[in-house]
């Protein structure tokens, strides 16, 4: 995967990874040098890195299902690189490699060159940079404005 493919798949919906704990259905939101940007129903907004992403499926005829309507204003982190975002995310909750036995959730303390460090609970993680696959951190729209908004355009239908 490359930036040039995911800026052609930009607010399209998507299925990252054919199945397995990484894969997500979700809307392309952008495309950076290392990473894209992935906006999810379940985990919110997913950073994941081209290198670790093995295929990307888009449905021909856009019925992949995807219920969550983006905001005009929505805002969410960006950065030059994948570890730009890292360092943007520091002393924030998030989640690390969505599946599988790498899976961590914490408060992102530190991002050097080679590892981040990560602390739950009474553990202090450290992660190699090169194995993690996306992160996330849990950004999403705001469900109750999304149906506020649903049933305030179906009212005036009548």
């Amino acid at each position: 995967m490359n930036r040039e493919l995911m800026n052609s798949l930009v607010n399209k919906v998507v299925k990252v990874d054919r199945g397995g704990p990484e894969s997500r259905v979700g809307k392309v939101l952008s495309a950076h040098s290392d990473y894209f940007v992935l906006l999810t129903e379940e985990d919110g907004v997913v950073y994941y890195k081209y290198q670790h992403v093995k295929s990307i499926t888009q449905n021909s005829k856009n019925e992949m299902p995807f219920k969550v309507r983006v905001p005009k204003d929505f805002k969410y982190i960006t950065g030059t690189d994948f570890r730009a975002v890292l360092n943007q995310l520091r002393h924030n909750w998030v989640k690390i490699n969505r599946g599988g036995p790498e899976s961590v959730e914490g408060v992102l303390e530190e991002v050097f060159d080679e590892y981040v460090t990560i602390v739950s609970d009474k553990e202090v993680i450290r992660s190699a940079m090169f194995h993690i696959r996306n992160v996330s951190y849990g950004l999403k729209p705001d469900k109750e404005k999304e149906k506020e908004h649903e049933n305030n355009q179906h009212n005036s239908l009548f």
